[in-house]
């Protein structure tokens, strides 16, 4: 499976860096993890074609990690698209879709499109299978006004988990047991924030994250400013990773 960090920024554009989206690759199906805000210009900086994208999963609810779909949506409608596309996340995830397509685009929802977009609800700790891949949400801490979720993403008997952005809790150790690749939020090195991972904590539980392979991502000022020299592997906008 091949990884790619579109956005590895916070929500705010720390350090010039996109928001939360990743890119999965799974032969001839692509994925994102989330799609913040500002994800159709990553993806157009970085060589992503929107309409190649088959699934989008949303780990929570916040713009900065699902305000880039009502955009792919519409791009795809411009562009006369005819792929299905599938986006799965927490409970509630289409109306809020539809809500921000209403609040940015008046009239957008009741236009007919020429492809199919589904609407899939993710439970806790129940798979489900969406194109190639099968997709497990865990139950984190976060408040986002639906459940939020770290995500669990198995294709091509690769696994690779996503922690979403929450405090610490039990549910990472096991969204990321067995995983070839774990990515963590660490929005602070070692600022404590409730709702947020920084990194300290992050590797006081390290030996208790049996993963393979460790990277960081949705980082803030805080962390940016100490990437030299740190102690794991920290993602940045356009890094490529193969699992």
């Amino acid at each position: 499976m091949k990884v790619r960090f579109l956005g590895s920024g916070d929500a705010f554009g720390s350090g010039g860096r996109f928001q939360t989206c990743i890119h999965l690759q799974s032969g001839a199906s692509q994925m994102l993890l989330d799609c913040g805000a500002s994800s159709l210009i990553a993806m157009r900086r970085f060589g992503v074609e929107p309409q190649a994208i088959d699934t989008v999963i949303l780990s929570h609810l916040h713009g900065d990690h699902f305000g880039g779909v009502p955009f792919l949506i519409l791009d795809g409608q411009f562009k006369r698209r005819t792929r299905p596309l599938i986006v799965a996340g927490p409970p509630g995830v289409e109306a809020r879709v539809r809500a921000a397509m209403e609040v940015f685009f008046p009239g957008s929802t009741g236009i007919e499109r020429k492809f199919d977009t589904r609407f899939v609800e993710l439970a806790d700790r129940v798979s489900i299978e969406v194109g190639p891949a099968r997709v497990t949400g865990f139950a984190v801490v976060h408040a986002s006004g639906a459940t939020p979720f770290a995500l669990r993403v198995v294709a091509e008997d690769r696994i690779v988990a996503y922690s979403g952005d929450t405090e610490w809790t039990e549910s990472l150790v096991d969204a990321a047991r067995g995983a070839d690749l774990f990515i963590a939020e660490a929005l602070f090195y070692d600022k404590r924030v409730k709702y947020h991972l920084d990194l300290m904590t992050l590797l006081q539980h390290r030996a208790r994250l049996d993963c393979r392979r460790l990277v960081v991502t949705h980082m803030g000022e805080d962390m940016q400013a100490r990437l030299e020299g740190l102690a794991v592997e920290a993602a940045e906008d356009g890094k490529e990773l193969t699992v």
